[in-house]
């Protein structure tokens, strides 16, 4: 069951606040949203070969609506596009269709093109205006709002990138069924995020209600904007990531080490996986700090595997890199401040906090502790609360969004 009613959510800041709205059929609204908010505009629209075969055309419409006329950027698809090579094909694409600095660039894609596009339109003529359109779940509720966008470096991921915020998100929950399974999943590891840093209310409700928001309808709607609320009260208190936006990083410190350790190869781990896998790591980690109880660490784990998606480095397909190697990603993570390991970890389900000053034989204890190549045993199933489905998702399909 579909719904059409649209949500909105404001992200406050102040003269620079912005709306993401949620729903079905925004791509054919999306010239008549942008022109309400941006009269007179011309646009370049950044994507990606798969999303493009899946989405353009539509979207042209919708922009042609509201009488603009597109340039359109099309780049390869998967994490590596984030480079240096890549920013640079948007900025001279950018700069052909001889744009100005009052024109927008709209990024249709998930999280890689989201960050890329915004980096460009961060940079071109000093900052031009900027429009998500996300069409993974993984964008929706996280990389397309908050205004961090930015490139991979072989050194680490997003190491090189700016603050800049876009002027609307438009999140269309129709898109998100021509997602492969495996994309929805990895989305979901961040919706799950939410619930596990602030709102233990949102990840009981997740536990007992993911398989309708697997299947669509209402719940995937409200759980979407549920964790656009969350993320848009953070950023609005926090928006540079000085404090308390840096919570949002939960799991993500393990998880880009993970990634850069598999080389940002999407056959092996997408970025959603990596979450997964480093937020699981995070509550045992916190566990084995004597901070949090082992049946959260438990109760984690077995969400995750409820839902399908992996939450142990033994979960990653082929080698990974000795332990030291893992901690030498983790030390060049950009959530490092003066040598410092800074970790987000937590009390319990809902009770994340940031943990300064993280030993590193600590780090590197756990590592070896947890490493598939050197772990020691442990059983398959985790022990404590399941997570425990409600009935059979439903399967996204088709072409990639």
């Amino acid at each position: 069951m579909k719904s059409n009613a649209t949500v909105t959510v404001e992200v406050g800041l102040g003269d620079r606040a912005y709306d993401i709205l949620i729903g079905s059929g925004l791509l054919l609204r999306a010239g008549t949203e942008i022109s309400r908010r941006l009269p007179g505009t011309r646009a370049a629209v950044v994507t990606d070969v798969n999303v493009a075969a899946a989405h353009l055309e539509t979207l042209k419409a919708g922009l042609e609506k509201g009488g603009i006329q597109p340039a359109v950027i099309t780049l390869p698809a998967g994490e590596k596009t984030k480079s240096f090579a890549h920013l640079e094909e948007v900025v001279d694409g950018v700069l052909a269709a001889r744009l100005e600095r009052g024109d927008v660039v709209v990024a249709l894609g998930g999280g890689v093109i989201g960050d890329l596009a915004g980096f460009a339109a961060g940079i071109v003529r000093r900052g031009m205006n900027f429009v998500q359109i996300p069409t993974s779940l993984l964008a929706q509720v996280d990389s397309s709002v908050g205004g961090k966008t930015g490139i991979n470096s072989a050194r680490g991921k997003n190491l090189v990138g700016v603050f800049h915020q876009p002027k609307l998100v438009l999140a269309d929950t129709e898109v998100l069924d021509t997602l492969p399974i495996r994309e929805f999943r990895a989305g979901y590891a961040e919706l799950a995020k939410y619930g596990l840093i602030d709102r233990p209310d949102f990840f009981a409700w997740l536990e007992e209600n993911w398989g309708k928001v697997f299947a669509g309808g209402p719940q995937r709607a409200e759980a979407i904007a549920e964790a656009c609320r969350a993320k848009a009260d953070v950023v609005g208190r926090d928006e540079f990531e000085t404090g308390d936006r840096a919570l949002l990083n939960l799991g993500h410190t393990f998880g880009h080490a993970l990634e850069g350790a598999t080389q940002y190869d999407s056959a092996r781990l997408v970025h959603g996986e990596g979450v997964a896998i480093g937020m699981a790591l995070a509550y045992r980690f916190s566990s084995r700090l004597n901070l949090a109880s082992p049946d959260d660490a438990a109760r984690v784990e077995a969400h995750l595997r409820a839902v399908g998606l992996p939450w142990r480095m033994a979960d990653i397909p082929g080698e990974l890199p000795d332990p030291e190697a893992l901690l030498a990603f983790i030390t060049q993570d950009k959530k490092v401040s003066r040598g410092a390991l800074t970790f987000i970890l937590t009390r319990g389900i809902g009770q994340a906090f940031i943990a300064k000053d993280v030993p590193a034989s600590e780090v590197l204890s756990f590592l070896r502790e947890n490493h598939p190549g050197q772990q020691k045993s442990r059983p398959d199933q985790p022990k404590g609360r399941p997570g425990r489905p409600r009935g059979r998702p439903g399967q996204p399909r088709g072409r990639p969004g």
